[in-house]
């Protein structure tokens, strides 16, 4: 970077300089928290020469830049990335030390920010740091998020959720920039008319407008001067956003309008299970996509003079559903205001965007209804209801009399918008984020769109930042591959394949394993000091970390460990060494199956805690609100990295692929991106097991399985969901798993799930054997870095290059 502190020295006379500015205070009078307050801005004083340059070089190369639209950006903590990015770690690290503090006990003062949940929002964070990392022009847009999803506190073993202040003490990395402000519009009343030239204009009058406030969020590349941006946008009342329409006069109108604004930026997902959360949540959608393509337009206005050649310049990628009304939108912009003809916007349009799908979920792909769409978004209403006019006409052209499948490819149909068809019409390309993903999508779940564009379908297979991930996570492994094989594997993460040759290696393989205990060691003091819960560090860590759903199926991991724990109340020996199960992650508010099955872990927790004859051998803990820094703690000291999603129902997974970065064995269903990690280390380092996502589709298509028959016959089954029949708080569960046919077969590969656990401890007493796997997986992760996915983007769908700045 281009400011660096050339000394401890200058580091502290700069610290104590930045420390009068923010609070007129000495250094040795600065709180903790301040502490991490002044050096984050010194931090980012170091960026900002990059930053500019960066913005700079791209429009005086009038490049091609991407803008990657997406709901979430779940970033996790910035301080540890930004310093390890401008190479100045070492340099804090001593500064600090010389005026009385510790930089490890600074770091965790601050707060994730509250702007993603799950994996749909770490990819993307993912995915902007290898776009500035391999130096390509790309940029982030979402909304600032007030409180971002919730807290997660556990109050008697059940979720409670509460808001998550993430911004009570500032974000010291945005900078807001009120002159790049835009007006958002929403309700009124939309029409055509002629516009005197033979042509028709539309009249959209009666609107309320919204100010969307522009912050921005550098990201730096891994050392090589380039930052791009990442862009967020928070609703903002005005005064005029209602009178200047003519709907002033009735006050309480416009409180309801200023409630209404100040909501749209408040929370992420809000509850869609009211006509009020849904009408929230299509508000939000609307309000990035609409602020982020006026900002871009702009943008290109003041670099390009010709918009006929806007997708030479932009590439617009939609992250899931969430974005897909950036095609509307951006047709409303080139036709209304920028006076384009249909067919011209639209070849525009299409030709600059491109979308991920990330589910087969039919809950997933977004539908919204027409009346809350049309009252809300009339213009963007009549844009859909025509380009769906034209877009059927020309399906029935080319499939005619195959009513059936134009009813399935439809954008209107049944009173519902579907935003999945709406993105594949219009976008130029779609991907699947894993092999067996892009199969399912190619064959059933999107197949009538693949008849008519078989060109844009692709698989691009998800990654995860190796800097983040095993880097910044886990710097004694980290220090272990740079001693073995040299330093290149961190800016050419495909290099970690160099540790092959040691994997069988003695004394490779003894560092190995004290680097995985050092990191169960460290995780167990943390337990310890912030839950007050004693783990043994030596038993065999369990991990399943992941938002909570039932395809996920942590009720398989936990129906299990409560198997267990019947087993060894009749026979001590059952179990031959100790093992931790780790569970960590957040159910929806309004998903109460979800929230049962974090119950029903706390409950299997308390018998066992409570059983002389069991606890020696098993724990089990559930870690309140799971987030980026937990996560960073747990992956690490992973031995099993649970990945047990019913095959066919995970898009990918990113989970495994931070699991198999930092060493843990794959305990997975072929399901997502397991398929390919499975081929990558083969049977011998990884343990696989249950149904095949064909047999799932066959079972869904033509019946046949009957969980009533599997508790019949087997025995264990049967002793292990007697007991919801003798707890009320679990009849949800015995209702899913019995009653409504077990739908994502949980009774199903409940055997097969035993085993593969009786085999994994087989494995894991085979010390030599099992470290020599985990360096396998160790040496393959580098095919997971999402520098190898996003440069796969960049050359067969963005179509752009890296820019040296």
């Amino acid at each position: 970077m281009t400011k660096n502190w050339k000394s401890p020295k200058q580091f502290v006379c700069l610290f104590t300089q930045k420390a009068k500015i923010l609070f007129n205070e000495e250094p040795a009078a600065l709180t903790p928290k301040k502490v991490y307050l002044v050096l984050a801005n010194l931090v980012k004083d170091l960026i900002y020469d990059d930053w500019l340059a960066t913005e700079q070089r791209y429009d005086a190369r009038q490049t091609k830049q991407v803008y990657y639209f997406s709901i979430e950006f779940l970033l996790g903590r910035l301080l540890d990335a930004n310093l390890m990015n401008c190479g100045m770690e070492n340099m804090a690290r001593e500064g600090l030390k010389e005026l009385g503090f510790d930089l490890d006990a600074i770091m965790p003062l601050e707060a994730d920010p509250g702007l993603g949940n799950g994996g749909l929002g770490r990819l993307a964070a993912c995915f902007i740091d290898s776009l500035a990392a391999l130096q390509l022009p790309g940029h982030g847009c979402s909304i600032r998020y007030q409180y971002g999803l919730f807290e997660q506190h556990i109050v008697d073993g059940q979720q409670v959720e509460l808001p998550d202040t993430w911004l009570q003490d500032g974000f010291p990395w945005e900078t807001k920039r009120s002159d790049k402000a835009v007006h958002v519009r929403y309700g009124g009343s939309a029409y055509m008319r002629p516009d005197g030239k033979g042509g028709l204009e539309c009249v959209h009058e009666g609107y309320s407008s919204v100010l969307a406030i522009p912050y921005d969020v550098p990201v730096p590349g891994y050392r090589n001067h380039t930052v791009n941006t990442l862009r967020l946008w928070q609703a903002e009342y005005t005064p005029d956003g209602l009178f200047g329409q003519g709907q002033g006069g009735d006050f309480r109108k416009v409180l309801q309008y200023r409630d209404t604004t100040q909501q749209i930026s408040r929370f992420l997902y809000p509850d869609d299970s009211t006509e009020e959360g849904r009408k929230l949540r299509l508000m939000q959608e609307y309000f990035f996509v609409s602020a982020g393509l006026q900002s871009i337009v702009r943008h290109y206005r003041g670099q390009h003079r010709d918009l006929r050649e806007f997708d030479r310049y932009v590439a617009l990628h939609i992250n899931d559903t969430h974005p897909a009304l950036l095609i509307p939108e951006l047709m409303r912009i080139l036709m209304d205001e920028e006076g384009m003809g249909w067919e011209e916007a639209w070849r525009i349009t299409v030709a600059s965007t491109s979308y991920t799908n990330h589910t087969i979920m039919p809950e997933a792909l977004e539908r919204w209804s027409i009346p809350l769409f049309q009252s809300l978004l009339p213009r963007v209403y009549l844009i859909v209801e025509e380009l769906n006019r034209r877009w059927l006409a020309a399906y029935r052209r080319k499939f005619p009399g195959r009513e059936d499948k134009a009813e399935q490819v439809a954008i209107l149909w049944g009173g519902q918008v579907r935003m999945a068809n709406l993105a594949v019409v219009g976008s130029h390309s779609v991907n699947g984020v894993a092999e067996l993903h892009t199969k399912i999508l190619e064959e059933s779940t999107l197949h009538p769109f693949y008849e008519v564009y078989p060109e844009r379908f692709n698989n691009k297979t998800n990654g995860v930042t190796h800097r983040r991930w095993l880097l910044e996570s886990n710097p004694p492994l980290a220090a272990l591959i740079s001693d073995t094989i040299g330093t290149d594997w961190i800016r050419h993460p495909k290099k970690l394949k160099e540790l092959l040759p040691y994997r069988d290696d003695p004394s490779f393989q003894e560092k190995l394993a004290q680097v995985k205990q050092d990191r169960k060691d460290a995780l167990v003091r943390w337990i310890q000091e912030t839950r007050g819960v004693a783990v043994d560090p030596h038993s065999l860590f369990d991990i399943q970390i992941k938002r909570f759903h039932m395809y996920k199926r942590q009720l398989l991991n936990i129906l299990h460990v409560y198997s267990l724990y019947l087993r060894l109340l009749d026979d001590p020996d059952a179990v031959p060494l100790p093992q931790t199960f780790l569970f960590g992650g957040k159910a929806a508010a309004s998903y109460g199956e979800a929230k049962v099955v974090i119950k029903l872990i706390h409950t299997v927790a308390r018998l066992i805690d409570q059983e002389p004859r069991v606890r020696e051998k098993l724990k089990v803990l559930f870690l309140e609100n799971y987030n980026v820094s937990l996560g960073q703690r747990l992956f690490p000291a992973a031995d099993v990295s649970e990945q047990i999603s019913t095959a066919s129902k995970e898009a990918s997974g990113t989970g495994n692929m931070k699991f198999m970065m930092n060493g843990a064995i794959t305990l997975g269903t072929l399901d997502g991106a397991n398929v390919e990690i499975h081929r990558l280390v083969g049977d011998e380092n990884c343990v696989i097991f249950g149904l095949r996502a064909e047999e799932v589709q066959k079972y869904y298509r033509e019946g046949g399985y009957s969980s009533w028959d599997l508790y019949r016959q087997d025995e264990e089954i049967r002793r292990v969901l007697d007991v919801f029949q003798k707890n009320p708080l679990f009849s949800q569960l015995y209702e899913d798993l019995l009653r409504r046919n077990d739908e994502y077969f949980v009774l199903k590969d409940f055997a097969a799930y035993r085993e593969a656990h009786q085999e994994i401890l087989r494995r894991y007493q085979d010390r030599p054997g099992w470290l020599r796997a985990s360096a396998v997986n160790i040496a393959q992760s580098g095919h997971f870095s999402s520098d190898r996915t996003v440069s796969q983007y960049a050359r067969d769908i963005w179509k752009v290059k890296p820019i040296r700045v």
